[in-house]
């Protein structure tokens, strides 16, 4: 079997994470490149008669399911879900993840933990043994800005994290601003030893709105390499 190229590993993921799908589930969807192959495999079989309700997590999804005719809701509409599949920037091996590289992870976590079970579908090159590599994406309040960034690089040294926390531009050079009119800081820590405290001293900084750990979401995830698919947790 010849070696898959990465886009080739990211469709295999998607389409065994379609596999658990199920006529009359209310499905969370992930944001990202591989997330978006799960939404255009699932349009293929909703055009097919697979009768589902979907929320996005954000615009971009919205957009690219209303495309293939995919039923939509709200989180409010609809706030139980049965299944969320979504991408990750990294994850290690206690299935720890770093999301937010496409600035969509305030959504993506009230999505996924509203979910009964989420499925992470990747390629092998986001499997690390220690977080960190991938910035850490942090949603921050636009009211200040510059006191919050300080805040989260003392957070991030107390939890022996050093690098630097830089506030994400687009390439006009202006400030990306997320869905939900938030700015989003990335810091650049290279490693990251202690995910669960540093997550808990993120969450407690005032101005931010969310960050991009994901610690004990993920139930499972679906990782797509050279050679064909791993499993690592329980897809079940």
């Amino acid at each position: 079997m010849a070696a898959l190229n990465p886009d080739d590993a990211k469709r295999l993921a998607a389409a065994r994470a379609l596999e658990l799908v199920r006529p009359g589930m209310r499905l969370g969807l992930g944001t990202g490149t591989t997330a978006a192959h799960f939404v255009e495999q699932l349009g293929a079989r909703v055009a097919g008669g697979l009768e589902v309700v979907c929320v996005p997590t954000s615009e971009r999804t919205r957009t690219q399911a209303e495309l293939f005719s995919i039923p939509l809701s709200t989180i409010d509409a609809t706030p139980e879900l049965d299944l969320t599949v979504d991408g990750a920037d990294e994850f290690d091996p206690q299935l720890r993840l770093i999301k937010g590289g496409g600035g969509a992870h305030l959504r993506e976590k009230i999505v996924a933990m509203a979910s009964r079970r989420m499925i992470v579908i990747t390629d092998s090159s986001k499997a690390v043994a220690t977080l960190g590599k991938f910035p850490l994406p942090v949603e921050v309040n636009v009211f200040g800005l510059e006191v919050t960034r300080r805040m989260i690089l003392a957070a991030a040294e107390s939890s022996g994290c050093f690098g630097e926390v830089r506030l994400r531009k687009n390439p006009s050079g202006h400030p990306f601003v997320s869905d939900n009119g938030h700015f989003i800081v990335d810091c650049f820590l290279g490693a990251i030893p202690q995910p669960d405290q540093l997550a808990a001293h993120l969450s407690a900084i005032p101005g931010v709105v969310e960050h991009g750990l994901f610690i004990g979401v993920a139930k499972a995830v679906i990782c797509a390499g050279p050679d064909g698919l791993e499993i690592f947790g329980e897809l079940e």
